[in-house]
């Protein structure tokens, strides 16, 4: 996709069922996905995980990141085939299980998930299939050809670059979002926890210690 395609999606000019739906996902569904992500951290943040879930939870978030990251940056970059599509679907699958697990880890801990950060994660879990919904729409094709198979596609089960390209602006700038918006706080949490965990497996060290001092004394 050139940049006057992408300024022409953006303004709305000639306007089709197709170019409605990328229009949605390129600059409406991805760069929403930021803002419940961002939240979520925040709820984490108050609800103190490094002193409840702690390192266990935030590696689940590192791997649910994973899970989206993955399938997002290869339709980025990759034409919509059966391979992909099994992807996006497997991705997706995986995605759900694992924010089961992330749900459990929480409510199995002292971290309190609140109304707020339960409404937050229904946001987080439907975004991947409301994505998966569009594009199976906007691919009709491809999803007739995974359900045969592929059958009579050479090219069906092969990762191949896009016919057209997305811009560089475009990717320069969503890869900005994820990496302010993903990456640095969600580091930051993995962080913090990895710390606390450190502080608290110190102040054992030291109360075993002392004990064992009383104990010879």
């Amino acid at each position: 996709m050139s940049r006057g395609q992408a300024a022409d999606i953006a303004r709305g000019a000639g306007v089709d069922v197709d170019v409605a739906t990328t229009r949605f996902l390129l600059y409406g569904l991805l760069p929403g996905w930021f803002v419940p992500g961002l939240a979520d951290w925040a709820m984490h943040r108050r609800t103190r995980i490094e002193d409840t879930a702690g390192t266990k939870e935030s590696l689940i978030h590192a791997l649910m990141m994973a899970e989206v990251g993955l399938p997002i940056a290869l339709t980025l970059s990759c034409r919509i085939n059966p391979l992909l599509l099994s992807v996006q679907l497997g991705t997706a699958a995986v995605h759900e299980a694992t924010a089961l697990w992330d749900v459990r880890t929480a409510v199995n801990s002292d971290r309190e998930v609140g109304p707020v950060e339960q409404h937050i994660h229904s946001f987080l879990e439907s975004l991947p299939f409301g994505a998966l919904a569009s594009l199976m729409c906007l691919h009709a094709d491809q999803v007739r050809s995974l359900l045969r198979g592929g059958r009579g596609d050479p090219d069906a089960w092969r990762l191949l670059p896009r016919r057209r390209p997305l811009s560089p602006g475009y990717l320069a700038g969503i890869g900005l979002g994820i990496g302010l918006c993903v990456v640095l706080p969600y580091g930051e949490e993995l962080l913090r926890c990895r710390r606390a965990a450190r502080r608290r497996r110190r102040r054992t060290r030291d109360r075993k210690a002392v004990l064992k001092g009383m104990e010879g004394s």
